[in-house]
C-alpha cells in the first residue's frame, strides 16, 4: 500500500460507526424520579456518547414527579404528546410552564423542577436531551431545598455577564 494510501489519524474521525437505538431498545436502567418513567436511549454507558444524554420521560395521568434537579447538566425538552407542566421557583413563588406537543423547554443546571401531568387520561411523553454523558437525576425533598451548586452557577453568570 502506498503512503498515500495509509489511513490517518485525523480521517479516523470520519469513519467512526454511528450508533443506532431503536425505540423498542430504550432502557429504564437509568437514574429515575418517582412519578415518572425514564428511559435512556444515548448515552455514554450504551452508545459511547461523550458529551450528551438523550432519553424520553413518561408521566403517567395526574402524575405529579418529585423536585428534583440535574446537577451540572443542561438539559433540553422536547413534548412529544399530553401537556405537562413544568414547576421551578422564580422569587421564591412557584412558577407554572404549561406546555403543548411541539413545545420546547430549558432547564439550566442545578436548578430544582418537578413535572406534572394535569390530564386525567392522556400521559405526557417527553424527550430529554442533556449536556453531561449521563442522565444525572437528584431527587429533592422540596423545591426550596438549597442546592449550593446553583448559588455558585449564578454567581458564575453574573460575574460573566459584568
Amino acid at each position: 500500500m502506498s503512503e498515500d494510501h495509509q489511513p490517518h489519524a485525523a480521517d479516523a474521525a470520519w469513519h467512526a460507526q454511528l450508533h443506532h437505538t431503536g425505540h423498542d431498545e430504550l432502557t429504564e436502567d437509568t437514574a429515575q424520579t418517582p412519578g415518572m418513567r425514564r428511559f435512556e436511549a444515548i448515552s455514554g454507558r450504551r452508545s459511547g456518547s461523550r458529551n450528551i444524554w438523550m432519553g424520553k420521560n413518561h408521566v403517567g395521568p395526574g402524575m405529579v414527579t418529585s423536585d428534583h434537579h440535574h446537577g451540572k447538566a443542561e438539559t433540553g425538552i422536547y413534548v412529544v404528546s399530553g401537556n405537562p407542566v413544568f414547576v421551578f421557583l422564580e422569587d421564591d413563588v412557584e412558577r407554572r410552564i404549561e406546555t403543548q406537543p411541539g413545545d420546547y423547554v430549558y432547564v439550566p443546571p442545578w436548578v430544582p423542577h418537578r413535572e406534572e401531568n394535569p390530564s386525567p387520561d392522556e400521559e405526557a411523553v417527553v424527550v430529554l436531551a442533556r449536556s453531561t454523558q449521563e442522565g444525572i437525576v437528584v431527587n429533592l425533598p422540596s423545591l426550596r431545598t438549597h442546592v449550593p451548586e446553583l448559588d455558585e452557577y449564578i454567581a458564575q453568570l453574573e460575574r460573566e455577564s459584568s
